[in-house]
């Protein structure tokens, strides 16, 4: 995003998990899909975009302002000189010594090369990286506090996926030959939306190319995320596909008029643990004023967006924690290497599920060994408690598990419970925890907060295939409820393509679904949308919908088709 006029977009509206182990440079640390600061801890950036490079005089009270809303990251927009004036390196150290008083993390950004390909003002990233070599005097030293984000938005639509990987492994590498051992944030393609998926797809070919394996990513959302659905099968996609992190680095309630589902950005990174920087303090030219999280530069005064930023239940006030290398919390927990899941699982998260497709590395944590019968009840949805991890998410007997100290994390009622994800439901819940599985079972209703499965499946003998369908309610309130249907591949052969059909009962009606291409007025059938068709041996995918009740308790529905029935 940009405070001048920026291009508006046209018409065009498996897990690879990758091992990063923490290098014995200073500073933040990627590790897995986490970004680790320098004590060991995660860190989960929750900010705003502030635009130093037009309003310098601004940004002392500015940075004051944002940390009095609970921002634990700044993002700073600076120029190498290609579009507007430079910022010198003198005011480079002055910008990151007023983030340091505030303790605030800095996102160092510059925004020449804004849109290059289509925008012809657009500098480089190649003059953008000289730049950074240049200042690099005044950024060395501060790689606890300073994050380099190469260069803003550097491409526009349509150009080739290859000049944007080309172009970002050339600008790593000689950052790194330059002694820079910063992490590293690369913007994506489009404007940064990526609505043609150029980083989605080749995110690993870009983080290879860093000798210290250091780079985290970010997506721009803007009107090509109107919806729920759009939003999370991105995060999803990204971080089932690379395991590496991603923010969303810009994003507003609107944009050029364009509605913006704001709401979902926060839900979604929330429960994907990813990080988020809303566009911009203030400043925003008068097609775009909208973006102004403070009405001139009062903090007193904010916008509708700025106060659904900071104050709505995911936003910065209730989200954000400040980096622990301002309060000098050590967390010999973390600061091993954080071992990625096992390349068996590829489980596709939804709204049904908080689970990261990365676990954190074994910890020295006082949290005991789970107890025979015990499970986690994550937010509703009963997981089976990890043995070897004891934090983070884990892989073990064929599925995902939650460790114990992460399981105990969540508010009441959740949490470690018995053989029953409550204690207080009168329901049961059909999990298998053991390949090759045959049980079915249905749960006629269930109370709020408690989840209800229902499961089949169907052996065919010798190498044949077999496959569970599991229907899981995650959370239900008065009016409807959140839910998912689990295939998991329990055979020995691979699932190419899936189907599932159901039908709702008592009136129901699906209102929303994410990860499937969900077809039918119930009842419904649900197929795979490509990118998530294949499903390995051992393997489960899951698709998320939100239904509105009907008059009655909740029927759990039998689940049929192709797939469920093999």
């Amino acid at each position: 995003m940009s405070v001048t006029t920026k291009k508006r977009l046209g018409a065009a509206l498996c897990v690879t998990a990758l091992s990063a182990a923490i290098s014995a440079q200073a500073g933040f640390q990627v590790s897995g899909t986490q970004l680790l600061d320098d004590n060991g801890n995660p860190f989960i950036m929750r900010g705003v975009n502030h635009p130093h490079t037009w309003f310098t005089n601004r940004t002392e009270q500015a940075f004051s302002d944002i940390a009095s809303v609970g921002a634990n990251t700044v993002r700073v927009v600076l120029s190498d000189g290609q579009q507007w004036s430079r910022n010198s390196a003198s005011d480079v150290a002055q910008v990151i010594a007023w983030a340091k008083e505030n303790e605030l993390v800095a996102v160092l950004e510059v925004h020449d090369a804004t849109g290059f390909g289509e925008e012809a003002q657009a500098g480089t990233i190649e003059n953008v990286v000289d730049y950074w070599i240049d200042i690099a005097h005044v950024l060395e030293g501060e790689e606890d506090y300073v994050i380099i984000n190469i260069a803003n938005e550097p491409f526009g639509n349509n150009v080739p996926a290859s000049t944007w990987v080309d172009e970002h492994v050339s600008a790593i590498q000689r950052l790194r030959e330059a002694g820079l051992t910063h992490t590293l944030l690369v913007d994506a393609a489009n404007w940064g939306q990526d609505w043609e998926g150029i980083m989605r797809d080749n995110a690993s070919t870009v983080a290879a190319a860093d000798s210290l394996n250091n780079t985290l990513f970010s997506v721009h959302m803007y009107e090509v995320y109107q919806d729920r659905n759009t939003v999370e099968s991105y995060v999803s996609t990204f971080l089932d596909t690379h395991g590496l992190p991603l923010i969303v680095g810009e994003f507003g309630a609107e944009h050029y008029g364009n509605e913006v589902d704001a709401e979902s950005v926060l839900a979604v990174a929330e429960q994907y643990d990813i990080g988020y920087l809303g566009w911009s303090w203030s400043g925003n030219n008068s097609e775009v004023d909208a973006l102004d999280i403070t009405r001139n530069w009062d903090v007193n005064n904010l916008s509708s967006w700025g106060d659904f930023l900071i104050n709505s239940s995911n936003g910065l006030r209730e989200t954000a924690e400040t980096a622990t290398v301002y309060s000098g919390e050590n967390d010999s927990s973390s600061s091993a290497s954080s071992a990625p899941v096992s390349s068996s699982s590829s489980s596709i998260s939804s709204a049904s599920s908080s689970s990261a497709p990365v676990s954190s590395s074994s910890s020295s944590s006082v949290s005991s060994a789970p107890v025979q019968g015990e499970q986690c009840n994550w937010y509703g949805t009963p997981y089976p408690l990890c043995k070897d991890t004891q934090s983070g998410w884990g892989w073990e007997n064929s599925e995902s598990c939650i460790g114990v100290s992460t399981c105990e994390s969540q508010p009441e009622p959740y949490g470690v419970v018995g053989d029953s994800p409550s204690s207080s439901s009168d329901s049961s819940s059909s999990e298998s925890s053991s390949e090759g599985n045959t049980s079915s079972s249905a749960v006629s209703s269930t109370p709020s907060s408690s989840p209800a499965s229902s499961s089949s499946s169907s052996s065919t003998g010798g190498e044949g295939s077999e496959s569970q369908c599991e229907f899981v309610i995650s959370n239900e309130w008065s009016s409807g409820y959140t839910g998912a249907i689990r295939i998991h591949n329990e055979s020995s052969q691979a699932i190419d393509g899936w189907s599932v059909d159901w039908e709702l009962s008592d009136g129901a009606s699906i209102t929303n679904s994410w990860n499937a291409r969900v077809s039918g007025d119930n009842p419904y059938s649900a197929t795979d949308m490509g990118w998530n068709a294949a499903v390995q041996p051992g393997e489960s995918v899951e698709i998320g919908f939100q239904v509105s009740k009907g008059e009655g308790p909740v029927q759990v529905p039998d689940l049929n088709g192709a797939t469920c029935n093999q």
